[in-house]
């Protein structure tokens, strides 16, 4: 089976202050005394695993530990500190949801500039436009500002537009799983397995190991930046839900 994901000794370090400044000014101050002393945070270290062709691999891990990072250097809107990914970019659909909403636009604006930055055409939104809205579930309050939105009706409207294409060939999901109430969850869940089921080559991050065992051929365990189990979705999951016991 052809693999169509390669991350091999994968590390990303940024740097962070220890004594965060209150204001640009008691910033400066400190890097003109030369008492600005960041210190580095490796977010990931030496990460290697592979995604065949076909596969839905399944990334879990506490907060911090480095799933949303490892997938943006999978995708290429970040470069590791060093290490390589192999992947054929111009496959990658990275769905995040809430990313590239303007606030002060309304709902529909957000439908086409957040479309555009997916790379939908305007042609095709025009097309979609109805159903997107339908399936967000906000019928009568597209002219209302995104500002004035609540946090799950901006999640609605993000996973709507993201989802309205066609699968992709390398479907990236952080934490898409997990929007709004219950009744959206099970109708976003049986979208997201339509386009898993599509044929698609998929990477899951989530927190919930219920979406790793129910959705995922392989699992893949990041701790605290640390590669710790790879393999078999319940053997992974039962051992990471152990750790916490």
């Amino acid at each position: 089976m052809e693999t169509e994901v390669i991350v091999q000794n994968v590390s990303m370090e940024f740097e962070r202050a220890k004594d965060v400044p209150d204001s640009m000014k008691e910033l400066l101050i400190k890097k003109l005394k030369g008492t600005y002393r960041p210190e580095t945070f490796k977010a990931l270290d030496n990460i290697s695993f592979t995604v065949k062709k076909g596969e839905v691999a399944g990334i879990i891990g506490t907060n911090g530990s480095g799933k949303s990072t490892l997938l943006k250097i999978i995708s290429g809107a970040l470069i590791p500190s060093s290490g390589r990914v192999y992947v054929d970019r111009k496959k990658v659909h990275l769905l995040t949801l809430g990313t590239g909403f303007d606030p002060e636009l309304t709902g529909k604006e957000n439908v086409y500039l957040n479309g555009a930055m997916i790379g939908y055409t305007k042609s095709f939104l025009d097309q979609k436009y109805k159903e997107i809205v339908k399936f967000a579930e906000l019928d009568g309050f597209m002219d209302t500002k995104v500002k004035n939105f609540s946090s799950g009706m901006v999640s609605r409207l993000g996973f709507a537009i993201a989802t309205a294409g066609d699968s992709p060939e390398i479907l990236i999901l952080d934490e898409v799983l997990s929007v709004g109430d219950m009744f959206f969850r099970k109708k976003s869940e049986e979208r997201i397995k339509k386009m898993i089921h599509g044929g698609s080559t998929v990477l899951i991050v989530s927190h919930s190991t219920s979406v790793i065992r129910n959705n995922c051929t392989k699992a893949i365990w990041i701790e605290k930046g640390k590669l710790k189990a790879c393999g078999n979705p319940d053997v992974v999951c039962d051992t990471y839900e152990k750790m916490g016991k």
